[in-house]
């Protein structure tokens, strides 16, 4: 009779593949959140073959997987859950007791692969349905449950994950960024604050408005800055599509903070909604306003050009909302908890 998955088990390698190859239809972060469970409780049976086969599988899925918590889901929680399951594998395994030949062990495994390998080495059945897929003897199968092989998969992963723990909640320093952004003067070059956000191939449209936005908050603003280093803020949340996680958010909503929302004012348009939603217009708006003999062209006509239009507090308030909106937008898509995002 030919060797067959059990029915779970089988949907679990459909929904854990869809997560790795980034086109999830099963809720990634429950998904992932019950994946770390059940590799903490298979901790526990680490003296059974039961459990023996299981350290194999949940170590294979949750290096397989931790790519996509450290990249797709801001959440603490789920952190902690995979960090404690590896750290519990890492102190059963034994990586002098590998007596593999130089090059037996699985190298740059495909997610996919991994996904089926892990879900697989479950079970006695799995194993055989795998081996039988894959053509694989009993020493290429045994390879698998190497304890050298499994502790290069637990290191890696967890080195993975505490490098974006950091990145993702920690403090990051955008301080190299005041060489670029301040002059000899102290005067903010908001036209090199532009050019940088402009070039978004070298993804630092994120620390450029964390930059002003900690620049904000510390209120070392000349009044000829404020609209440009706020329209750099806003530029860095509205430009960023797939969202910064908690470690630039929380910085972000505080310069929000510090905006009245509740404001009026009687005027029928304000410049900033003249420049349309591409980066290029947006940037030509601003660095006319600060350059105009340098940067002549700019999509604000000049009835709306004044600046007492472009300090209106309504126009301010209508892009902090506008920004707040996004925020939220990042929370709902990250996933995460509320604290998640705090202080």
């Amino acid at each position: 009779m030919t060797p067959t998955l059990p029915g779970d088990h089988r949907e679990l390698i459909s929904d854990l593949s869809g997560i790795v190859t980034d086109y999830p239809y099963a809720d990634p972060e429950s998904t992932l959140a019950v994946l770390a469970y059940d590799a903490a409780e298979a901790l526990g049976r680490d003296a059974t073959p039961e459990g023996r086969r299981e350290r194999t599988g949940y170590t294979i899925l949750l290096h397989a997987t931790c790519w996509y918590v450290s990249a797709r889901i801001f959440c603490k929680s789920l952190f902690a859950s995979y960090t404690r399951a590896l750290d519990g594998f890492r102190t059963q395994l034994d990586r002098a007791s590998c007596i593999c030949p130089a090059g037996a062990h699985p190298a740059q495994l495909d997610s996919e692969y991994q996904v089926e390998a892990g879900v697989s080495m479950l079970t006695e059945a799995g194993r055989s349905a795998f081996a039988e897929d894959y053509g694989l003897g009993e020493e290429e199968l045994a390879v698998f449950d190497c304890e050298g092989f499994l502790a290069d998969l637990v290191d890696e992963a967890l080195g993975h994950l505490h490098k974006a723990h950091q990145e993702l909640f920690g403090g990051i320093d955008v301080s190299h960024l005041d060489a670029q952004f301040v002059r000899d003067d102290g005067r903010l070059d908001l036209v090199a604050m532009q050019e940088a956000i402009r070039r978004r191939w070298e993804n630092n449209t994120g620390p450029v408005a964390l930059w002003s936005a900690r620049r904000w908050l510390t209120g070392q603003v000349r009044d000829e800055e404020r609209i440009g280093l706020f329209l750099c803020l806003w530029m860095g949340i509205a430009q960023t599509y797939e969202g910064l996680p908690p470690s630039y958010a929380r910085d972000l909503a505080a310069a929000l903070a510090t905006i009245d929302l509740d404001v009026s004012c009687e005027h029928p348009q304000h410049p900033w909604s003249t420049a349309d939603s591409t980066t290029q217009s947006r940037y030509r708006a601003v660095v006319h306003l600060y350059a105009p003999d340098d940067h002549p062209d700019t999509p604000v006509p000049a009835e709306l050009s004044a600046r007492e239009l472009w300090e209106c507090p309504v126009q301010y308030a209508q892009l902090a909302r506008e920004a707040l909106e996004d925020l939220q937008g990042w929370r709902t898509m990250r996933g995460g908890d509320d604290e998640d995002w705090e202080d």
